[in-house]
């Protein structure tokens, strides 16, 4: 295992401006309303990768959906991504149309089967997107989530998930995805799953990441302390990285609490950490190690976004490997 000190400096080279466009519609049988997702992509460039960005469960109406994420999902489609941001069954702009449908309120296996549904469908979405057709590369995907997103990404890169309702052990890993990176995912269950939520989302602690063996980033704020899941700490949220294998990275950020720095939205007013140069950086680290994992070669950007510089001027984070 090896540790560094991460500093914040881009290394991406210049953004291009970025073409957004939503909603795109998918019909999926059985689903109780059509899958709505955004798609936002570089106006330049060719053989895009593609990124899902599973959003995570809030207090805003808007953010956990297909409207959230911009801070990082435009940062990402200027730096060369096919973003594709679905709206989860979880979202509360969907409450009042499927509070009484089946899997909800948690929704965990529709999540995962959004993101399948989008990559089957994904010659669709480049036809129905102005300026996208034969401009993305369906052989390079790869996987982002936060917090209740983070559970979703978890399981499409490998981890198993107990059914409450059967008992049976359940594996929805998605295999045309290619890497991850999860941020402020939930940790593990049993006897540490103790705060007052997790009798509402046992779900959460149902998760095996012994499995997981997909390559992962798992981002994780020091100062991110979940007590109503755990009063594990700071550290649950290193789970995912933990008891996981490898290949997986961890970048712990430095006075980092649930939101990042405030990834789900500008100026969002429930983010309690606002630090615009946090999120800047992390949409830099996180755009690094997913173009290494995509592109092979291309590791310099990564090895230059985190290179061991200890004595660096306002180090954002530490990264170790395994």
């Amino acid at each position: 295992m090896s540790t560094s000190t991460c500093p914040s400096a881009n290394t991406l080279g210049t953004p291009v401006p970025v073409l957004s466009f939503s909603p795109v519609v998918l019909s999926v049988p059985g689903r109780p309303v059509d899958l709505h997702v955004r798609v936002s992509a570089p106006a330049t460039g060719t053989g895009l990768p593609v990124l899902l960005l599973s959003h995570g469960h809030g207090r805003s109406n808007h953010l956990s959906s297909l409207n959230g994420y911009a801070p990082l999902a435009n940062f990402w489609a200027a730096h060369g991504f096919a973003v594709v941001q679905p709206t989860h069954l979880t979202s509360r702009t969907l409450s009042h149309l499927v509070a009484d449908a089946p899997g909800a309120p948690d929704f965990w296996r529709s999540r995962a089967e959004d993101m399948t549904h989008i990559l089957d469908r994904l010659d669709v979405i480049e036809r129905t997107v102005p300026q996208l057709a034969g401009r993305v590369d369906p052989s390079k995907v790869a996987l982002a989530g936060h917090s209740l997103g983070g559970f979703t990404a978890a399981l499409l890169l490998g981890a198993g998930i107990t059914d409450p309702d059967t008992g049976n052990v359940v594996h929805l890993v998605e295999p045309r995805i290619k890497a991850g990176v999860l941020l402020a995912a939930p940790g593990r269950g049993g006897e540490v799953l103790n705060g007052p939520m997790a009798e509402q989302w046992p779900i959460i602690g149902a998760v095996d990441f012994s499995s997981m063996t997909a390559p992962a980033l798992v981002v994780a704020g020091d100062k991110d302390d979940s007590r109503h899941f755990t009063d594990m700490g700071p550290h649950w949220h290193a789970d995912p990285y933990t008891l996981a294998p490898g290949p997986k990275t961890l970048l712990t950020l430095f006075d980092a609490e649930h939101g990042l720095g405030g990834i789900a939205g500008y100026d969002a007013a429930e983010t309690t950490d606002e630090n615009p140069e946090r999120v800047a950086a992390l949409a830099r680290l996180t755009a690094a190690y997913l173009h290494t994992q995509l592109h092979p070669g291309a590791a310099a950007a990564w090895q230059t976004a985190c290179e061991a510089l200890t004595t660096g001027p306002d180090p954002v984070g530490r990264v170790e490997s395994k």
